[in-house]
C-alpha cells in the first residue's frame, strides 16, 4: 500500500566551494526559531571542526533538521569539493531533492557541475538558488541562463529542466522568488512546494546507511534515510549489502536517534522518511543495507569512486625523532590511520613490506593533506613521501587519471597558464573571454601533471587567478613529465641555523629556514635557483679576529624565509624527500641523510 508523509522533508545542498552552503543553513536554522532568542550562536556553525572553520570549507556532510510550518525539514549540508566527492555521492541517497547553490557573479564552477551531475544521476528535483545577490558585481540573469546551459549539457529531463528559481543574500537572510523578501520564507515555500514528500510502498523494513559516525563508546554509528517500513529499539534486523549478496548478519537495535536541530535526539521508534542513525551495529558499513529478518532485500548502492593519489605515511626516523610529538611509533601511526577508515570512505590504507610505511590513498592532494593536519594537532609525529598517482591496466595498457582544469585568469597571464600546462601533457579544451579582461581556460592534464603546479600558478597569475580541477576519467600514459626545474639547498651538518651561513646560503636559492632554526644534516633549508641539489652550510660562524666583530652578523641583511602550507611543501617535495610531520612544525628532508650515502644511491 503507497503511502506519503506530509510532515517531512529531506533535502541536499549542494554547491561549488565557497558559494555559501554552510552560510545559508545558518540562516535557515535562524529563521526557524531552532535557536532560543538569547542563545549565542557563531557564524557557519554546520563547520564544527576547526580545520573547516579556518579553511572555510566543509569537510564531511552534516546533518539538521529545522521546523516551518509543522514540517520537518532534514537537511544535509554536502561539502563543495571534489576531493570530498565521496561524502556527496553517497549522501544524495537520503534525500528526495536538492537546492543547488550558485555565486550570483562566478556562475556555474567545476564542482557545480560536479555535483549537480550527481543529483540529476539520481533523479532528484533540483530547486536553484541563486546566492550572494548582495554583490556590487552580481549578475544574476546571465547566471541563470549559464546554469540552464549546464542543465542541457547534462542531460536533465523535461521535468528538472523546469526548475524554480530563488535569489538569495545569505550572509544577509533573505531570499526571495518574485518580490524583494527580508527573511527566507520563499525558500522555505520552495522546498515545501518543489521537494517531494517520502513516499513508501511497503511496509517492510529498509534503511540503506549513506553516511558514518564513531563513537569511543558504541564505536560506528550508521546514518541514513528510512525507506520502507519502521524501525524501533530492540527490533532484530539483518543487514546485507548489494555488492555481496551472499553475506548477511542479524543484530539488535540498541540505540536510536533523529535529528532535531544541530543535535541528536534519542527515540524508541522511527518510521519511513526518518533520516535516523544507529548504533550497535558492529562493524556496518557504507552501502549497507538494515531491513526486515523475514525479507532480507538490499537497497541498489553504487560504489564509492576510487582513490586517484597516494601517499606513504611512516614513522619518524630524522635526528628530531619524539621531540615534539605526543604518539610518535609506527603502532600508533597504524591505529590511527585504520581508525581514520570508520568514517573516511574514500580513505584506502594498506600496509607495505615496511612494518613502518602505509600506503593511504584518497581522491586529491587535498583530502591527504586534511588528514595529516588532523592528526599533527592530535599530536601525531609521523613522516609522509610525496604524492604519486595510481595507475590502472585497462586492456593491458597503462592508464592514468586524467583531470578537467579550469582557470580563470587576467588575460595577460593566459600565456604562460597555457605553456607551463602545456609542459605537464595538458590539452587545452576551450578559450573563452570572461568580464574585465578576464579569460577562462579548460584543459584536460594527467593527476601526476598537477602535482607541484599551484605554487607555480599562483606565482605566474601574480595572485589574481582561480584555479579549480576535478577527476575525468583514466586514459593511456601520456607520457613522462619534468617534476620541477629547480633543485634543494640541503643542511651540510647538525645546528642552529645563524645569519651568517644562510646569509651565504641565501645567493643560491629561496630559504625556509631563519636564524635560531634547528637543523640537521640532510634536511631541506631552502630551493635552489637551478635545476640539482647544492650543500649548504646554514650554521657556519664567522671567523673571529682582531679585523671582526661578531656583532656585524646583525648588519646582514637576510631575505625573509617562505613559508610553506602543507598542500605546498607537498608540491614543492621530489621524490627522494619527505616531509616531516609533528604538532610544532613540518621539515622537508631527504630519505638519505647522509651525503655519501646519496650520491652512492646515484
Amino acid at each position: 500500500m503507497r503511502k506519503t508523509r506530509e510532515d517531512i522533508r529531506n533535502v541536499a545542498i549542494i554547491a561549488h566551494v565557497d558559494h555559501g552552503k554552510t552560510t545559508l543553513v545558518d540562516q535557515l536554522l535562524r529563521q526557524s526559531g531552532t535557536f532560543r532568542d538569547n542563545q549565542v550562536i557563531r557564524e557557519r556553525v554546520m563547520d564544527s571542526g576547526d580545520l573547516e572553520r579556518e579553511r572555510g570549507i566543509t569537510i564531511l556532510s552534516k546533518n539538521t533538521s529545522v521546523s516551518y510550518k509543522n514540517v520537518k525539514i532534514n537537511i544535509v549540508d554536502t561539502p563543495g569539493h571534489a576531493d570530498f566527492g565521496g561524502e556527496v555521492e553517497r549522501i544524495l541517497k537520503m534525500v528526495n531533492g536538492a537546492i543547488l547553490l550558485v555565486d550570483a557573479f562566478e556562475g556555474p564552477m567545476p564542482q557545480t557541475k560536479f555535483v549537480l551531475q550527481n543529483a540529476l544521476a539520481f533523479n532528484l528535483p533540483v530547486i536553484v538558488c541563486i546566492n550572494k545577490i548582495d554583490r556590487p558585481d552580481e549578475r544574476a540573469k546571465e547566471v541563470v541562463d549559464e546554469v540552464l546551459e549546464l542543465f542541457i549539457e547534462l542531460g536533465a529531463s523535461d521535468e528538472q529542466l523546469d526548475f524554480p528559481i530563488v535569489y538569495a543574500s545569505a550572509k544577509n537572510g533573505f531570499a526571495y522568488a518574485n518580490e524583494m523578501k527580508n527573511d527566507m520564507t520563499d525558500l522555505f515555500e520552495a522546498i515545501l512546494k518543489y521537494i517531494p514528500a517520502p513516499v513508501s510502498d511497503s511496509d517492510s523494513l529498509q534503511l540503506l546507511i549513506s553516511a558514518l559516525d564513531y563513537n569511543e563508546y558504541v564505536g560506528r554509528i550508521g546514518i541514513g534515510k528510512i525507506e520502507s517500513g519502521a524501525l524501533n529499539v530492540n527490533d532484530e534486523v539483518a543487514i546485507v549489502n548489494y555488492h555481496s549478496p551472499d553475506t548477511s548478519r542479524n543484530v539488535r537495535i540498541t540505540k536510536l536517534y533523529t535529528f532535531e536541530g544541530l543535535d541528536k535526539k534519542e527515540t524508541t521508534c522511527a518510521e519511513f522518511g526518518d533520516i535516523v542513525a544507529v548504533s550497535g551495529l558492529g562493524d556496518i558499513k557504507i552501502g549497507d543495507t538494515i531491513c526486515d529478518l523475514n525479507n532480507p532485500i538490499p537497497i541498489v548502492f553504487n560504489k564509492i569512486s576510487e582513490p586517484t593519489i597516494s601517499i606513504n605515511f611512516s614513522a619518524n626516523d630524522s635526528p628530531f625523532a619524539g621531540l615534539e610529538g605526543k604518539f610518535v611509533t609506527s603502532r600508533h601511526l597504524r591505529d590511527r590511520l585504520f581508525k581514520e577508515l570508520n568514517t573516511n570512505v574514500s580513505l584506502r590504507v594498506e600496509e607495505t613490506d615496511s612494518a613502518d610505511v602505509f600506503k593511504v590513498s584518497g581522491r586529491g592532494e587535498l583530502h591527504l593533506s586534511i588528514l595529516i593536519e588532523t592528526m599533527r594537532r592530535e599530536g601525531y609525529e609521523f613522516q609522509v613521501s610525496k604524492p604519486q598517482v595510481l595507475f590502472k591496466q585497462i586492456d593491458g595498457q597503462l592508464n592514468e587519471p586524467m583531470e578537467i582544469v579550469t582557470a580563470d585568469v587576467p588575460e595577460e597571464f593566459s600565456g604562460s597558464v597555457i605553456s607551463k600546462l602545456g609542459i605537464r601533457k595538458g590539452e587545452m579544451i576551450s578559450f573563452e573571454a570572461l568580464r574585465e579582461n578576464y579569460v577562462r581556460l579548460k584543459f584536460s592534464v594527467p593527476a601526476r601533471g598537477l602535482i607541484g603546479y599551484r605554487n607555480e600558478f599562483i606565482k605566474d597569475t601574480r595572485g589574481n587567478g582561480i584555479l579549480n580541477s576535478i577527476f575525468d576519467c583514466y586514459q593511456p600514459y601520456k607520457g613522462d613529465i619534468i617534476s620541477r626545474s629547480y633543485g634543494s639547498l640541503v643542511a651540510f651538518e647538525t645546528g642552529t641555523a645563524v645569519a651568517y651561513g644562510l646569509f651565504n646560503a641565501q645567493e643560491r636559492g629561496d630559504l625556509f629556514v631563519k636564524p635560531g632554526d634547528k637543523v640537521y644534516t640532510g634536511m631541506v633549508v631552502g630551493r635552489n635557483n637551478r635545476l640539482g641539489d647544492i650543500e649548504v652550510n646554514v650554521c657556519k660562524k664567522k671567523q673571529l679576529t682582531n679585523m671582526r666583530a661578531s656583532g656585524s652578523d646583525d648588519s646582514l641583511i637576510l631575505t625573509p624565509a617562505l613559508e610553506f602550507s602543507l598542500e605546498q611543501a607537498l608540491d614543492f617535495i621530489n621524490d627522494d624527500e619527505l616531509i616531516e610531520i609533528t604538532p610544532k612544525n613540518f621539515r622537508i628532508r631527504k630519505k638519505i641523510l647522509n651525503a655519501k650515502a646519496r650520491m652512492r644511491q646515484k
